[in-house]
């Protein structure tokens, strides 16, 4: 590729091991980049023309960077699209791209769709000599999702995929956008990280992703009114805002799954508090404890994950070498990550591909085991 193109971004696709399902509520999350991820090859355009080609999807991408963008197509160039429709509100787009993108991971949960926005919003900005902070960066990419893609996310994905580093956890703030890389405790142990594929694919905005955003604003909602405080429009309406001690006293007067809604809200806000801790110490098996007990409450109380990925988190729960896990991404499909001590690797990976294709047979085929580490977030490519 390297002799054909002049640019190449490495852009990483992330795990969070705790902090989840809080991100659009302005709560606390963790994360890492991972050493895989997504490539963008591309040469700068001497007009405003975008063409893409993938390595991983069919067909091809073509428009134009200074056109408005048209309403999405509901196809992998609508990333890119997305990309020039949040860049366009700040800056004025002259030249576009040639490029070729590829993806080294085919699985879902780790969040595929930021790394290849962050990818397009860095490339079209080196394009036109527009210089971003790494946090512009994560803005920038989350707002595309969000008012392009369609996607009600929060910050997560995208700070953990620009603001990564490979010898710490990002540790951020969704309310007020304050972050720290929490360097590695030298007496921590040595850890690996493991991707669970269950097999079964899925499209965010088409799972239940969307509607527990509104279902925890609801909550938020009943708790404003019962104690007699002003509503806020719902986009304006986060659980962040309300101090627990009103959820102590409302939970009983609100419908039982929006109680559930905000229960996970603030045992995770406690377990990363907890967590951070944890990790500050080189306390390895407590941050895998906590992130387990996250995977718990989302199955519980934000009532996500399918049958397939609760059974590898139950085979996971049992298994030695392993320090913690949850769902990654959404929960509704795709992955688990677990946090493995590398000395127990293949005992891990033969013990829990038996285990689960003796549950579901039907995914031999697609059921995938990988290991990655934590690596530095997206970058040029020298």
């Amino acid at each position: 590729m390297d002799n054909q193109f002049q640019y190449h971004i490495f852009a990483p696709y992330r795990v969070c091991p705790l902090g989840a399902h809080v991100d659009h509520q302005h709560g606390l999350v963790t994360g890492f980049a991972i050493d895989k991820g997504v490539d963008l090859w591309f040469n700068i355009s001497d007009n405003s023309h975008v063409h893409l080609e993938s390595k991983t999807f069919e067909g091809l991408v073509d428009f134009d960077l200074d056109m408005p963008s048209q309403v999405k197509e509901n196809h992998w160039g609508d990333y890119a699209r997305g990309a020039k429709y949040a860049l366009r509100k700040r800056f004025d787009l002259k030249y576009g791209i040639t490029g070729v993108i590829q993806g080294s991971l085919p699985i879902g949960g780790l969040s595929s769709s930021a790394a290849v926005l962050i990818a397009y919003v860095m490339a079209f900005a080196k394009a036109n000599n527009i210089t971003l902070q790494p946090f512009e960066v994560v803005k920038i990419a989350s707002e595309a999702e969000r008012e392009y893609i369609g996607l009600n996310n929060g910050l997560l994905d995208q700070a953990c995929i620009a603001l990564g580093r490979k010898d710490g956890l990002l540790f951020l703030d969704c309310d007020s956008n304050d972050w720290r890389i929490i360097k590695r405790h030298a007496d921590m142990p040595d850890f690996e990280i493991g991707i669970f594929f269950s097999g079964l694919t899925r499209s965010l905005v088409n799972s239940d992703y969307n509607l527990r955003v509104y279902e925890c604003k609801t909550a938020a909602w009943n708790m404003l009114a019962y104690t007699e405080q002003p509503l806020k429009t719902f986009d304006k309406t986060f659980l962040r805002d309300i101090p627990k001690a009103t959820f102590d006293k409302t939970r009983i007067a609100m419908p039982a799954r929006f109680a559930r809604r905000a229960e996970h809200f603030y045992s995770e806000y406690r377990r990363v508090r907890q967590g951070v801790t944890a990790w500050e110490t080189g306390n390895l098996k407590l941050f895998g404890k906590l992130s387990f007990d996250s995977c718990e409450s989302s199955i519980h109380n934000y009532e996500c994950g399918s049958p397939e990925l609760i059974a590898i988190y139950e085979i996971m729960r049992s298994l030695p070498g392993i320090y913690g896990g949850r769902f990654s991404g959404a929960g509704f499909k795709g992955a688990c990550i677990a946090l493995v001590d590398p000395a127990h690797k293949e005992d891990i990976q033969r013990e829990l591909t038996a285990r689960y294709l003796e549950q579901f047979p039907e995914y031999e085929r697609t059921f995938q085991i990988h290991w990655v580490r934590p690596d530095n977030g997206a970058r040029f490519v020298e």
